[in-house]
């Protein structure tokens, strides 16, 4: 007596469904959403009465036209509106910020455009090798707790 696995393969399309719905929960980018869509066409063949190739072609079908014609309509309305805005460290590099402890080998502070107080250093890049208080410089980059800053360039008018 052979068993018939065909008459089965609802199971593996729920399965299937199941399946590409927890990664979608994971990922959040509506890809294996539109796959577990893909899916369900090919669950919906299949109580058709349709062959396992025919199941199977559907569902693919269905996923890449979803993946290509949906998706990106959905992430774009996920994505209006967002703050495209830095924050955090990327928020600093390039700010001003104007210095209140001399800033030499040893120690140094600046305070910037933000309002926030850094301890700081001196870009390895710069020739300088002390700031004065109260220059302008530019944060290049943060290392921990420590900004690396170089010095603004002044522009002196001749009149």
């Amino acid at each position: 007596m052979t068993v018939d696995l065909t008459q089965y393969l609802w199971i593996v399309w729920l399965v299937f469904i199941l399946v590409a719905v927890i990664i979608e929960l994971f990922t959040l980018e509506f890809t294996f959403l539109m796959i577990a869509a893909g899916g369900l066409g090919g669950l919906g063949a299949n109580l058709l009465g349709w062959p396992w190739w025919l199941q199977i072609a559907v569902a693919a079908v269905l996923a890449v036209l979803l993946i290509l014609l949906i998706r990106p309509v959905l992430l774009a309305k996920l994505h209006k509106g967002e703050d495209t805005t830095p924050s955090n460290l990327a928020a600093l590099m390039g700010m001003q910020g104007r210095v209140v402890v001399e800033i030499d080998e040893t120690k140094g502070q600046v305070r910037l455009a933000n309002g926030e107080t850094w301890t700081a250093r001196l870009s390895p890049l710069t020739v300088s090798t002390v700031v004065v208080e109260g220059e302008n410089v530019v944060v290049t980059a943060i290392e921990g707790s420590t900004a690396v800053v170089v010095p603004v360039e002044r522009t002196e008018s001749h009149g």
